[in-house]
């Protein structure tokens, strides 16, 4: 699913969101100096896998926060976790690097790759890109949520903080 097929099926869904196209982006730091309205919805996200590659996921946090990949495990209950390569990015997720997003997981056909989701956004705005970088889509997070969980993957929000 691309960005204007993505558009379309929130659109049949009758989803409410807000779209803003700008240049292409990899970084949190090229995604700022956009300085797209509602900062406080800014996420990063990343693709990680388990070390025997067997467990994929997407983690969508504030873009403040720090993430540290040798404790980020423990918290899911997982093996030790390590960055996907780009050819696993577009075998699960049809993306390329630099597009990582939620809504890659309506490319999954396995619906393998699990999503934790920044408890921060429950109830709230989150802004990630459309499945290409050069957007950014805003929506209520429970309502991608419901999204990603109907698609049948495994999705739940966690306290990126503790």
């Amino acid at each position: 699913m691309n960005k204007q097929e993505l558009y379309a099926f929130l659109d049949a869904k009758q989803i409410a969101y807000s779209a803003i196209e700008h240049a292409p982006v990899y970084t949190v730091e090229e995604a700022e100096a956009l300085n797209l309205p509602e900062p406080e919805a800014g996420a990063k996200n990343l693709f990680l896998r388990d070390d025997k590659k067997r467990n994929y996921y997407i983690f969508t946090m504030r873009d403040a926060l720090p993430v540290n990949l040798k404790t980020l495990h423990e918290k899911i209950g997982s093996r030790r976790l390590s960055f996907a390569s780009e050819e696993d990015l577009m075998h699960h997720l049809k993306l390329i690097k630099g597009a990582v997003t939620p809504f890659g997981i309506l490319n999954d056909e396995s619906n393998s790759v699990q999503v934790y989701i920044d408890a921060y956004f429950q109830g709230r705005t989150i802004s990630v890109h459309p499945n290409e970088n050069n957007a950014t889509v805003y929506l209520n997070a429970d309502v991608l949520v419901e999204i990603l969980r109907e698609h049948g993957n495994a999705v739940n929000y966690l306290n990126f903080e503790e």
